[in-house]
C-alpha cells in the first residue's frame, strides 16, 4: 500500500500553507478601487420604523451612498429565500414571511439590518453609520418559543397567528397510542436543547464587484459552497442568469453549518457595487456576528417512553417546539423536522410519533449547526433511555442491550421510516465500556466521595443520517507531466479536503501527492457542486472523485495499449504503472500522459464524473464520559472520555480523529458552558460577546480516547460513513447522563443544558436553578 494511499494517517498537506500565513481568507482580498460598507442595525427586538433620515450621514466625509430598504424595493431586489417548502400535517404550506436584505416597515430582532452606509474607508463608513437617524416605535417582543405560543403573546408576523410557522408530524400516532395503552412503565422528561451561537474562528465577510462591460457580478465570500449561493442570488434576488454571477470562496476558517446560508450582507455588497461601480467590502466583527449570524438548536421537547415489564421499548412520543427566530433562514424548517428520523436511535422501538411546531420569535434566525437536527434527536433518545434505566432500576448498559437493533437484522427499517444499512451497536457499547473500565467505576466513586467530590459516569449511543442527498461532481485534469488538477464542488472549511482528495487521487492514479492540486470554491471554473454540509464532502465528493479517476485510468489504458501494442484487457494498472499481465513490459502513467497530450502545454486527460448516493450513510457509536463535580463550587472536571465509532471504511485516521475531537469539544460546550440568554422583556441579547457567552476552553476539554469498529457502508461507493458531525451528536447526552449520575445521590434526576456551575451548585444543594432573565 502507498504511504499516501487510502487508509493512511497522512499529515495534512494544507497546514504548512495555513500555519505560515499563506492562507487567503475573504478579508485578505483587496480589489482595485475597493470601498467599504457598514450596516446600521436595529437596537430593538421589535419595533415599527417610522422614518429613516440619511441626510447627515450622506454628507459625511468619504461617504458615497446610504441605502435603505426602500431603495432595494425601488430597484426590484428580491428577498432572501427559504429553500425548504415544508408541508404541514394538514397539507397546507408553512408560513413563509418576506425577508428583505434591509428591513422595511418593521424590525424583528436586535441586529436586524436597517441601512447600508458605503464610504471610501471603513472608519468613514462607521462614523457615518452613527449619523443615520431611525425613528422607531417600540413594540412588545417575545424571545422564548414556549412564551411565543401563549395566548396574547406579541405577534412577530401578522400572517402567522400565534407565531406558528408550521405544525408537522411524523410516525404512526395510532400505533404509538396503542403501545402506550399496554405499557407497564411510562417515563417522561421535559428537555431543553439550548440555543447555540456558532462563533467560527473566522467571522463572515464578503467583497462584491460589478463589471459594467459584461454585466457580471463577482462575489468573494466565506462559504460552504459557491453554487448554492449563486443560484439563490440569481434566481431569487437579482433575477438574472446564473452565468452572470461569479461566486468565489478561498480559505475558510470554520463554518459548522452557518456559512452555508445566504445572508443580507452578501446581497447588499453586490447591490452597492452595481450601483456605485466599485467593489464593496464588508467584514463582520465578533460582536456583530453574535447579532447577525444564524444561530443553532433552541428546541423545547416533552418526550414519553413506553416500556413493557422487562424494560423493552414499546413506543416513543415526542412533542417539540422549535424556535425559528424572526425570519426563515435557508433551511430552517428542515432542521427540526428531518432530524426526527433519527428518534429511533439504535433501538427497536416499534412505534414512534413526533410532532414539531415551528415558532417565530424576536431573535436571530435559527438554522443548521453541526449535526443539524440529529444531535437534537440523539439527546432526546439517550436522555430518555437513561431516565428509563433509573426508573426501572436497570443499568444504563443493560437497558440498551435489551433494546439494541441486532447487527444480524441489518438492513433495518425503523418506526420513523429510515432504513439503516449496517451497524453493530452492541459491539460499540461493549468495547467502549471495556475501554472506560466501567466495571471499576464504583471504587473510583468511593475514592472521590472521600475527597468530598461527586463522581459520575454516563454513556450515550448515537446514530445519524448523513452523506446522502444529491450528487457531487469531480473533474480530473492531467497534463503532459502527469500533474493532476482536481476540480470539485465541495468546500473545505478547515476539514482537510485538499489532503483527503489528494490521497484518493494518489491512491487511484499512483502519482506523487506533490503533483496533485485541488481547486474548490469557484462557480465558473467548477461547473457543478453541492457544497459542504451533512458530512458529505469525502463520502460523496470522494466517491465522485474515485469514479472520475477510474475514467482517467480507462482513457490512459487505451493509450498504454497503443504504446505497448497490447489489448487493453491484457493490461493491469497498479502503483502508477501499466503492465502487460504476466510480462515485464510496462509503461508509467507519466509516460502515458506525455504520449497522450497533443502538445507539451496541453492536457493529456480531462475527465468529469458525478456520483449520487442511493441513500444516506449511518455512522454510529458509543460515548462514555466520566466526571467529577465539586459541590461547593458547582464546577465540573471531565476526567475521562472514551469513544468507539463506526465510520465504515476510513480514508485518513488522523484527520478523522481531528473531526471527532472537534465535534466532542462543541458538544461539551453545548452541554456545560454555552448559554445564550435574551432579556425576556426587551429582547436584548445579554450574552452578546465572548465575555458573556462561554465557549469551551482547553481546561474544559478532556483527552479523547478513540477506537474504531469498521463496518463498511453498503450504500456508499467507497464503503464510508460520514464523520464530520458525529462528535457533536454523541457528546451532549453522554455528559449530561454523567452529570445526573454524579448528582443522583443528591436527589437530582435531570439537568438541563447548559449545566453551568451555578446550575449545578444549586442542584447539589436542592435549590431551584436560576431562571434565565
Amino acid at each position: 500500500m502507498s504511504r499516501f494511499g487510502f487508509g493512511q494517517a497522512v499529515a495534512r498537506t494544507e497546514d504548512a500553507r495555513l500555519l505560515t500565513g499563506r492562507g487567503r481568507y475573504t478579508d485578505d482580498i483587496t480589489l482595485p478601487g475597493q470601498i467599504h460598507a457598514c450596516l446600521v442595525r436595529s437596537p430593538h427586538a421589535h419595533a415599527d420604523i417610522l422614518a429613516i433620515d440619511t441626510h447627515e450621514a450622506g454628507k459625511a466625509p468619504g461617504v458615497l451612498a446610504v441605502y435603505t430598504g426602500a431603495d432595494l424595493e425601488a430597484d426590484g431586489i428580491g428577498h432572501l429565500p427559504c429553500m425548504f417548502p415544508l408541508v404541514q400535517k394538514d397539507g397546507s404550506p408553512l408560513v413563509t414571511p418576506p425577508r428583505p436584505a434591509l428591513a422595511v416597515g418593521r424590525v424583528r430582532h436586535v441586529g436586524d439590518p436597517v441601512a447600508l452606509v458605503v464610504a471610501e474607508t471603513l472608519a468613514q463608513a462607521r462614523d457615518a453609520a452613527d449619523l443615520v437617524f431611525v425613528d422607531y416605535a417600540d413594540r412588545p417582543a417575545v424571545v422564548a418559543a414556549d412564551e411565543a405560543v401563549e395566548p396574547g403573546a406579541p405577534v412577530v408576523w401578522d400572517e402567522a397567528p400565534g407565531n406558528l410557522c408550521f405544525d408537522w408530524e411524523r410516525g404512526d400516532a395510532a400505533a404509538t397510542d396503542e403501545a402506550f395503552s399496554r405499557a407497564a412503565h411510562v417515563v417522561a422528561l421535559d428537555l431543553v436543547n439550548n440555543r447555540i451561537i456558532p462563533n467560527p474562528l473566522e467571522e463572515r465577510a464578503c467583497n462584491g464587484a460589478w463589471d459594467p462591460a459584461t454585466g457580471k457580478m463577482t462575489l468573494h465570500v466565506g462559504s460552504q459552497g459557491v453554487h448554492g449561493l449563486r443560484r439563490q442570488l440569481a434566481r431569487h434576488v437579482f433575477q438574472m442568469p446564473e452565468e452572470k454571477i461569479h461566486v468565489l470562496t478561498g480559505d475558510v476558517g470554520g463554518g459548522f453549518g452557518m456559512k452555508i446560508f445566504l445572508y443580507p450582507e452578501y446581497v447588499l455588497a453586490l447591490y452597492a457595487a452595481r450601483r456605485l461601480g466599485r467593489p464593496v467590502k464588508w467584514t463582520s466583527e465578533r460582536a456583530e456576528g453574535f447579532l447577525s449570524d444564524d444561530h443553532g438548536r433552541d428546541n423545547l421537547t416533552h418526550a414519553e417512553l413506553a416500556l413493557d415489564e422487562d424494560g423493552r421499548f414499546l413506543g416513543l412520543r415526542v412533542r417539540t417546539l422549535a424556535n425559528l427566530g424572526a425570519y426563515l433562514s435557508n433551511f430552517a424548517p428542515f432542521i427540526p423536522t428531518d432530524g426526527t428520523g433519527m428518534l429511533a436511535g439504535v433501538y427497536k422501538t416499534p412505534a414512534i410519533h413526533v410532532s414539531v411546531r415551528g415558532v417565530f420569535t424576536n431573535t436571530q434566525p435559527v438554522d443548521a449547526y453541526r449535526g443539524a437536527g440529529r444531535p437534537e434527536a440523539a439527546y432526546v433518545v439517550e436522555r430518555m433511555v437513561d431516565a428509563a434505566a433509573r426508573a426501572l432500576n436497570l443499568s444504563p448498559a443493560e437497558i440498551r442491550r435489551r433494546n439494541f437493533i441486532p447487527a444480524e437484522e441489518m438492513p433495518f427499517r425503523t418506526a420513523t421510516g429510515v432504513t439503516y444499512d449496517s451497524g453493530d451497536f452492541r459491539r460499540n457499547m461493549d468495547d467502549a465500556l471495556a475501554m472506560a473500565d466501567w466495571d471499576g467505576f464504583a471504587a473510583r466513586r468511593a475514592e472521590a466521595r472521600a475527597r468530598g467530590r461527586l463522581r459520575g459516569i454516563g454513556l450515550s449511543t448515537y446514530i445519524e443520517a448523513c452523506s446522502g442527498g444529491g450528487p457531487e461532481q469531480a473533474t480530473i485534469q492531467v497534463d503532459a507531466d502527469a500533474r493532476v488538477t482536481v476540480l470539485i464542488g465541495t468546500q473545505s472549511n478547515g476539514q482537510g479536503h485538499e489532503t483527503a482528495y489528494t490521497q484518493i487521487v494518489a491512491d487511484r492514479l499512483g502519482v506523487p501527492p506533490e503533483q496533485v492540486a485541488v481547486v474548490q470554491g469557484d462557480s465558473e471554473r467548477i461547473t457543478f457542486g453541492a457544497g459542504t454540509g451533512g458530512s458529505r464532502s469525502i463520502p460523496v465528493g470522494g466517491a465522485s472523485l474515485a469514479r472520475t479517476a477510474a475514467q482517467v485510468i480507462e482513457k490512459a489504458r487505451a493509450k498504454a495499449s497503443e504504446m505497448l501494442e497490447a489489448a487493453p484487457v491484457d493490461l493491469e494498472f497498479a502503483d502508477g504503472v501499466f503492465t502487460i499481465i504476466g510480462t515485464d513490459r510496462r509503461v508509467t502513467f507519466r509516460e502515458v500522459a506525455r504520449a497522450a497530450a497533443p502538445a507539451p502545454d496541453a492536457l493529456a486527460f480531462d475527465e468529469v464524473a458525478r456520483w449520487s448516493p442511493p441513500a444516506a450513510t449511518y455512522p454510529n457509536g458509543c460515548h462514555v464520559c466520566e466526571l467529577e463535580v465539586d459541590p461547593e463550587t458547582g464546577t465540573v472536571e471531565i476526567l475521562r472520555y472514551v469513544v468507539v465509532d463506526d465510520f465504515g471504511k476510513v480514508l485518513n485516521p488522523s484527520m478523522l480523529a481531528g473531526q471527532i475531537h472537534g465535534g466532542i469539544a462543541q458538544g461539551i460546550g453545548q452541554a456545560l458552558t454555552e448559554r445564550c440568554v435574551f432579556d425576556r422583556e426587551s429582547g436584548q441579547l445579554l450574552t452578546g460577546s465572548l465575555m458573556d457567552y462561554a465557549l469551551p476552553r482547553a481546561d474544559t476539554l478532556p483527552f479523547v480516547e478513540l477506537a474504531l469498529n469498521e463496518v463498511p457502508c453498503r450504500t456508499n461507493a467507497l464503503g464510508m460513513k460520514g464523520a464530520g458531525e458525529a462528535g457533536a451528536i454523541g457528546a451532549p447526552p453522554a455528559v449530561i447522563n454523567a452529570l445526573v449520575d454524579a448528582l443522583a445521590e443528591r436527589g437530582v434526576t435531570h439537568v438541563d443544558m447548559p449545566a453551568t456551575p451555578e446550575t449545578i451548585w444549586r442542584l447539589a444543594r436542592g435549590t431551584p436553578a436560576a431562571a434565565a432573565p
